[in-house]
């Protein structure tokens, strides 16, 4: 267990294994989990953590333009920064998904502080419903 400092979690959405206990994610797994609910969760949708989450669902509605994707960067990095202590930001990337107005595109590209690994994500975001 010579990567166990990288915690250790519930699976993302949480669910029950075969024993009929919950599922756990471990490592860079449970990192990723942890980034995707940092980037899905809006500030003040939990009632105990107000100020948990990522600003960009307040960009929903909003128009699809480099200032808008521009800004949609900035809360990323803001969030996971606050938020997802175990890793360093390197870049955030938003582009318009291909054949879409109204579909985004997230990378993150992050260094996992304690082994230094470097890793990417990608989050889809909608300023629209489709």
């Amino acid at each position: 267990m010579a990567r166990d400092f990288l915690g250790v979690g519930w699976k993302f959405p949480i669910r029950v294994n075969a024993r009929g206990g919950l599922s756990y994610s471990r490592h860079e797994q449970d990192i990723e989990e942890a980034i995707w609910l940092i980037l899905a969760t809006a500030k003040g949708e939990r009632v105990m953590e107000p100020n948990f989450g990522c600003g960009i669902h307040d960009y929903v509605f909003a128009p699809n333009n480099p200032g808008t994707r521009g800004s949609i960067a900035y809360e990323v990095q803001s969030a996971l920064a606050n938020f997802e202590r175990r890793i360093d930001v390197e870049n955030v990337r938003v582009e318009s998904f291909p054949d879409s107005d109204n579909r985004l595109l997230i990378y993150v590209d992050y260094r996992v502080r304690s082994t230094n690994a470097k890793r990417n994500f990608v989050y889809p975001f909608y300023l629209t419903e489709s």
